[in-house]
């Protein structure tokens, strides 16, 4: 399979996973929700790598790449997405996720010494544009504050770090599943030591009407988390960030099928979502 294809699968993940995410808030919390993905998903993963994994490639110097990957990615990224959602909703912290790519962009060619082709470029900025249209608030929009927005772009800077980090790391070990095993237990761990040292960790237990969604959300992440991994591990960061940051265009979309009584998504936001789509399309026929 392309790993253009894959990306692509792995943002449709994300995607499901925000909308999950989404309808379990509303009897929820975003610590709940996170703490019952990352453990499935470190669950799943462990449980698959102990089975057909020497676990001597642990040892491997792609280790401290990972380790410092999960610090970043899904911990922190995702705790600010999921304020994002709960502030902003689905619709819009989604599309305001997808200026990673940019950073990414710029990072790769920085520090990765990679040199994308000029579609790849093009495309990154039609998506970074599609970006900026879908995040300018209107004057009579007063359902959100403009400070709100830190929160998913905040999430995108992080998400692009943790994404050079994990293809350094299977530049040395080309192996998604190590690679996705150790970044989930990293964030686990250090997402339980925090919650322990806040006196918060009974935000973890989520509500009755919540853990169907929450549930599903989990098991849908750690198929995108793999997804992830496997799409870095045969295509440049160049070029798969901004297909792995096409969430977005998913996010839309599902939010008009399953959030209708929850958000509006506007002519404007349906306009950026297309030139985002352009913009993956021009990526991929590169």
């Amino acid at each position: 399979m392309r790993p253009e294809l894959i990306a692509i699968l792995s943002a449709m993940g994300w995607a499901g996973d925000a909308i999950l995410v989404r309808m379990g808030a509303r009897t929820s919390n975003i610590y709940a929700a996170a703490f019952l993905s990352y453990s499935v998903s470190a669950l799943f993963l462990w449980c698959y790598l102990l089975l057909f994994y020497p676990l001597r490639l642990l040892w491997s110097p792609a280790t401290i790449y990972f380790l410092l990957s999960g610090c970043l990615q899904p911990l922190l990224a995702r705790i600010l997405f999921y304020i994002g959602i709960t502030r902003l909703g689905v619709s819009r912290a989604g599309p305001l996720r997808g200026t990673s790519p940019f950073f990414a962009l710029v990072l790769a060619v920085l520090f990765l010494h990679e040199r994308p082709t000029l579609p790849v470029y093009g495309g990154t900025v039609l998506i970074v544009a599609s970006v900026w249209l879908i995040s300018w608030r209107s004057s009579g929009e007063s359902e959100w504050k403009l400070f709100d927005i830190i929160f998913p772009l905040g999430a995108a800077f992080v998400g692009a770090v943790s994404q050079n980090l994990r293809k350094g790391g299977l530049l040395i070990l080309p192996d998604p599943y190590i690679g996705a095993a150790i970044a989930t237990t990293t964030s686990l761990t250090i997402f339980a030591i925090s919650l322990l040292v806040m006196g918060r960790i009974r935000l973890i237990q989520p509500r009755r009407e919540s853990f169907p969604f929450f549930g599903s959300a989990a098991l849908v992440a750690a198929t995108a988390q793999i997804l992830n991994f496997m799409a870095l591990t045969k295509g440049e960061v160049s070029a798969m960030a901004p297909l792995l940051d096409s969430t977005p265009l998913f996010t839309v979309l599902f939010s008009a099928i399953f959030l209708r009584d929850l958000e509006k998504v506007t002519a404007r936001i349906v306009l950026g979502v297309l030139l985002m789509l352009t913009g993956a399309i021009i990526i991929t026929s590169r």
